[in-house]
């Protein structure tokens, strides 16, 4: 994938309720009670320029927004259902704002669509996992709803401008490569996921950090800066920033992508501890980022020989990146099979160059041959204390 890292952003009609982006779902909400939320969605403080600028100071490079998530709500104007942000007292089609203040910056703009559609009464909905159950006069009909989801796709791949990937939610209970053919005859240049009618370009690992030092595909991870909701939620359960670096830096030390998320409130605007979340998580992405351009793994080459702890190594020509997602846990790493003396060794984190020397150490003694190993690169005087707040990125020139 071009980019490396994104802003997630959930919002709708649940962010009124302050409570999960399936509120309808989790509190088994009857449809017409959902629909009256929409007399109150009034975002007056919604201003994309303040997303958009609050992302790109993160390092981030492009934006994916849930045009149309479970619950059927549409943040466009479309002409496909009267469902939609045109028929709230806002009466502004949000999408189209935001497309224009990511073009003015430069900002890619990615769109999330929901397969699943508690809305459509002709939508698949089993009453299963990320569904809502039927109600009285819905007539499950997967050729019009598929009718209907293409429309919508047209919509908004022919209207916002270059969509730089599709995000496909909740894979459907059928395949059907030809809707991943419409939608790249509509955005030749266009990415999609895996969660669609077909395997797509790229894998979507969700709330999670997969095991391996490098991805067999393209992947793009993602995860919300609370564990409880991808909307707005008023008792949100914040992960540490501690917590998303670590996530953040070994996908991406693997060859991933990552979306951070978001849910603004219902007034548009990113509330104060998601806001200051992104601020401290882009601080250090962008001091560390150098370290994840370009880059081939070398992790299998690699141990650290003097405490075994867990690190990813990347190169990108002659320099090496040490990624210690984990951060560290003592104030020296010994680098084997490494017997050279670097150029330079310099600690990413604060750009202050890092000891080294190639030695032997007492801790590399063998008690089967009674022999220590031969001289290694060893790191040290490394400031494992000051930082563990944040993962430890160390460059090596050679």
């Amino acid at each position: 994938m071009q980019e490396q890292f994104g802003l997630f952003v959930h919002w709708g009609l649940y962010a009124l309720t302050a409570y999960q982006e399936q509120v309808r779902a989790r509190l088994r909400l009857p449809r017409a009670d959902y629909h009256r939320l929409m007399a109150e969605f009034n975002p007056v403080h919604y201003d994309p320029d303040v997303w958009v600028d609050l992302a790109w100071q993160a390092g981030m490079r492009y934006i994916c927004f849930t045009a149309k998530h479970h619950d059927g709500f549409c943040l466009w104007d479309t002409r496909q259902t009267d469902f939609n942000i045109m028929n709230t007292p806002y009466k502004r089609d949000v999408l189209r704002q935001l497309a224009d203040a990511c073009d003015r910056r430069g900002m890619k703009l990615s769109l999330y669509y929901s397969i699943p559609d508690w809305n459509h009464p002709n939508a698949y909905n089993p009453a299963s996992s990320h569904q809502c159950p039927p109600e009285a006069g819905d007539q499950p009909d997967t050729v019009r709803y598929r009718a209907f989801l293409k429309e919508q796709i047209r919509e908004l791949l022919t209207g916002y401008g270059p969509v730089y990937t599709l995000f496909w939610d909740i894979p459907p209970h059928i395949a059907d490569p030809e809707i991943n053919a419409y939608v790249r005859s509509l955005q030749p240049g266009i990415l999609i996921n895996d969660r669609g009618y077909d395997p797509g370009d790229f894998s979507t690992p969700e709330r999670q950090v997969p095991d391996g030092a490098w991805f067999k595909r393209p992947t793009e991870a993602c995860q919300s800066v609370g564990r409880q909701s991808w909307g707005y939620r008023v008792l949100e359960d914040y992960y540490t920033t501690r917590y998303l670096t670590s996530s953040i830096d070994k996908v991406m030390a693997m060859g991933g992508s990552y979306l951070l998320n978001v849910g603004p409130m219902a007034d548009g605007r990113i509330d104060p501890v998601s806001e200051e979340k992104v601020r401290v998580v882009g601080d250090w992405y962008n001091r560390i980022a150098e370290s994840l351009t370009e880059i081939e793994p070398i992790s299998k080459q690699l141990t650290d020989s003097s405490s075994n702890q867990p690190f990813l190594a990347v190169a990108r020509g002659s320099t090496w990146y040490l990624h210690f997602y984990d951060g560290l846990i003592a104030g020296g790493v010994t680098l084997k099979p490494v017997r050279e003396k670097p150029k330079d060794v310099i600690l990413l984190n604060n750009g202050q160059p890092v000891d080294y020397a190639v030695t032997t150490l007492p801790t590399s003694w063998h008690w089967d041959t009674q022999e220590l190993d031969p001289p290694y690169l060893h790191l040290f005087n490394l400031p494992a204390e000051s930082l563990t707040h944040e993962p430890v990125v160390i460059k090596i020139l050679w």
